[in-house]
């Protein structure tokens, strides 16, 4: 029984560390632009059927392919902050929810157009097994709940230990006094959407390799992703985190032990406990 118990940990933290790079970037959007990015999940799509593309077609390794598709997704990421939401940036919140639900669609349609309508799964080298105490571990589950955590603390650090940090925190705390300190809101938000479409792309590269990129996961991936951010606290980095594991634990559990198809419903269920007993989330505060 200790042994299931801890397989389904592991394999929670795997799929709980997708979720909170995809928490990461929505919860960053949110909590300093106070824009709903529903489109995220699109965004991280596009970058899982990038890979696929560049190394099934173009013969790049995994490695440089998944660098080239993170900074294609900042790129992407400055796009959509210039063309779609520095327009509408002092209009009522209404308007920048209506083009996110907008960018959602052009974003899927625009991936369908220039990938397809198949499912592809991201072809890696990974396929080893270890068993760890008896805890079978996957090779690749391994690299990619590796690679999740290096992003995520390469994130924290980003934002707690440099000068473009200072000017985001800054920014999220009190817009019109860090204008007046100097500090350049434009080159902030542009920043801000690159790191997160970054951390968007990095998730659907991981759930393609793990899973499958389909057309139709990313609406359950944003919402998934919006629910860590509801859990762990609007705005708040660390809650994203916590958030994110928290909701993958309680999948694998509830998969493993009562089903599969009640896995969403019941983690859902716990969202809803935990706002219940505590409104704000699990860890309350600002984006850091």
């Amino acid at each position: 029984m200790i042994i299931d118990f801890l397989q389904q940990i592991f394999n929670g933290l795997v799929v709980g560390s997708i979720y909170t790079l995809i928490a990461l970037g929505l919860t960053t959007i949110f909590g300093i632009l106070g824009i709903a990015h529903f489109a995220h999940g699109s965004v991280a799509m596009f970058g899982g059927y990038l890979v696929f593309f560049l190394i099934s077609a173009l013969g790049i390794g995994l490695l440089p392919s998944f660098v080239l598709a993170m900074m294609c997704g900042a790129l992407l990421g400055v796009v959509l902050e210039r063309v779609a939401y520095y327009p509408v940036r002092n209009a009522p919140p209404i308007n920048s929810f209506i083009i996110a639900l907008g960018l959602t669609l052009i974003i899927e349609k625009a991936n369908l157009l220039a990938f397809g309508v198949d499912q592809v799964i991201i072809p890696t080298p990974f396929g080893r097994v270890f068993s760890v105490g008896g805890v079978t571990m996957p090779e690749l589950r391994i690299y990619v709940l590796l690679t999740a955590a290096v992003l995520v603390g390469g994130m924290t650090l980003l934002i707690q230990r440099t000068w473009i940090g200072k000017a985001v925190r800054a920014v999220a705390q009190n817009r019109p006094a860090a204008v007046l300190m100097g500090i350049n809101v434009n080159s902030v938000s542009m920043f801000v959407f690159a790191l997160s479409s970054a951390l968007g792309v990095a998730a659907g590269v991981l759930i393609g390799a793990l899973f499958a990129v389909a057309p139709g996961v990313s609406e359950g991936l944003v919402v998934k992703g919006f629910a860590v951010l509801i859990l762990g606290g609007l705005g708040s980095i660390p809650g994203a985190i916590v958030g994110g594991m928290v909701l993958g634990v309680t999948e694998a559990f509830s998969a493993a032990f009562i089903s599969s198809g009640y896995k969403d419903v019941i983690s859902f269920l716990l969202m809803i406990a935990v706002l219940l007993v505590r409104p704000e989330g699990l860890m309350r505060g600002k984006a850091q």
